[in-house]
């Protein structure tokens, strides 16, 4: 299977705004679970937004109301609009796909996110 790619991390001051994006290559329409998952210093890996083919969504408590997770499934992409970043939300951040038809996820090699106070 394919490797997600991520892009659009960077260094932005706390208030911000960020947009990550997750692509897939492959065959368009073949993408099952897409997500968004963030290990920060020191610290274990945690979820930060999921979202399934059908949509259903589930977000961290930590992000609720501030960033916001949408996907492409015609082009396997997955995208998380981040607002309000804290320096608590630094860390680096890492796609998680699950193909159609498949039990194991991917993973991308992340991409830095860095909000400074």
């Amino acid at each position: 299977q394919v490797q997600p790619v991520e892009s659009g991390g960077g260094l932005v001051q706390a208030g911000g705004s960020l947009r990550l994006s997750c692509v897939v290559s492959g065959r368009p329409f073949s993408t099952n679970v897409m997500g968004w998952y963030r290990q920060a210093p020191g610290k274990q890996r945690e979820l930060v937004a999921i979202m399934t083919r059908a949509g259903s969504t589930n977000y961290a408590d930590s992000v609720k109301g501030r960033f916001t997770i949408s996907r492409d499934n015609g082009k396997n992409s997955v995208y998380l609009q981040m607002e309000g970043l804290k320096p608590e939300d630094t860390a680096v951040y890492y796609c998680n796909y699950q193909p159609m038809g498949a039990v194991m996820t991917y993973w991308g090699q992340g991409t830095r996110v860095t909000v400074s106070s």
